[in-house]
């Protein structure tokens, strides 16, 4: 593989715009580090699970359907950067409501890696906002095999 193909960044067709001036995902040699994803759904930009009051204030979200809505979107950068669920190898999540929803959060995490011994190593912060009114975002470094 050239140089050129070892280091680049990717957009994800598949994946949610990003929010600022930055790729979905950098391949550098066999690590590839995707930008922090959310649960916004890529072809309308909506946030699932938001309820919202007439004013547009959020008046409450699920947890469990953005949760769902974010591995599906880390999914989709990494199929477009030649990765798969296999090779993430460490995983941070940011909640902003960490007493409440970490338990539903852990819960969905061990269906989609329900065996540790295989699983990425993971960090969890709780944290008072993200940019956009989502409840949760994944910082994902994948290890490529190729």
């Amino acid at each position: 593989m050239s140089g050129a193909d070892q280091d680049r960044s990717i957009h994800a067709d598949a994946a949610p715009k990003a929010v600022g001036s930055y790729p979905h995902a950098r391949r550098v040699g066999d690590l590839l580090f995707l930008s922090g994803i959310g649960p916004r759904t890529p072809s309308d930009n909506t946030i699932p699970g938001n309820d919202y009051f007439a004013d547009g204030r959020l008046r409450k979200y699920d947890i469990e359907a953005q949760a769902r809505a974010v591995f599906a979107n880390v999914r989709a950068v990494l199929e477009a950067s030649g990765a798969t669920w296999d090779d993430l190898v460490d995983v941070t999540v940011y909640l902003t409501d960490m007493a409440r929803d970490f338990k539903a959060y852990n819960a969905i995490w061990a269906e989609h890696f329900p065996d540790a011994a295989t699983a990425p190593c993971r960090t969890t912060l709780g944290i008072t906002a993200l940019p956009t009114p989502i409840a949760i975002e994944l910082k994902c470094i994948a290890a490529l095999k190729d």
